[in-house]
């Protein structure tokens, strides 16, 4: 091993963390198979894979299993796997990194380090639908294995402007009847029928749901 790392233990947590002076990758304990969540990173196959969604299943016959879908952190492509209890699974932490969105450039996005004005560089495609919540200059955490840039998310609340949607009615406050609405950056919603065009409303980019007012 280069003399320029060192592996350090942190034994309070149980995890595993080799250390550069550019970055740290942190490798948990293996967990079992019924034990993945949505958004845990796993090495498997040879590769870094993220879990997507997770199904919990217990069929008549035989034992529960947990049925996984999976995506490649390096080439997005989709796996599903089943996972029994009894089988144990390598889980990463990646590195997270705050960035500064400059600009999109031939279906790559531009970050920035802040403090080293280092750039990055990931695939627009690497958000999915959630890429129109991206805006100039937000400041989003870019996800790190080692010195390679995998994954970015986005705040999880992000304010955004109604374009369009339905004259609001006087007197009706009742938020359970919620109504379609267009925002600025052409992502469709629901919002409470007392929200007006021109107004600002938080949307959660984890659900793409309204969330409040601004």
């Amino acid at each position: 091993m280069p003399s320029m790392l060192q592996l350090s233990i942190w034994s309070n947590i149980g995890q595993a963390c080799l250390e550069s002076t550019n970055h740290r990758v942190c490798r948990m304990p293996r967990i079992n198979g019924n034990e993945i969540r949505p958004g845990n990173v796993l090495e498997h196959n040879d590769g870094l894979w993220v879990a997507v969604k997770t199904e919990h299943v217990k069929p008549g016959k035989g034992g529960a299993f947990a049925q996984v879908e999976l995506r490649n952190l390096r080439n997005g492509s989709k796996l599903n796997e089943r996972f029994r209890s009894a089988d144990k699974v390598e889980r990463v932490r990646l590195e997270q990194r705050d960035k500064q969105f400059l600009y999109e450039s031939d279906g790559m996005l531009v970050f920035m380090d802040s403090e080293t004005f280092e750039q990055t560089e990931l695939p627009a495609d690497i958000l999915g639908e959630r890429r129109p919540f991206l805006q100039d200059g937000m400041t989003i955490q870019v996800e790190y294995y080692e010195a390679e840039a995998l994954n970015a998310s986005l705040p999880q609340k992000v304010t955004c402007t109604v374009s369009e949607t339905e004259p609001v009615v006087k007197g009706q406050t009742a938020a359970n009847s919620f109504k379609p609405a267009l925002l600025d950056n052409g992502v469709r919603i629901t919002v409470p029928p007392f929200v007006g065009e021109g107004e600002k409303v938080v949307v959660n980019t984890e659900t793409m749901e309204y969330a409040e007012r601004a």
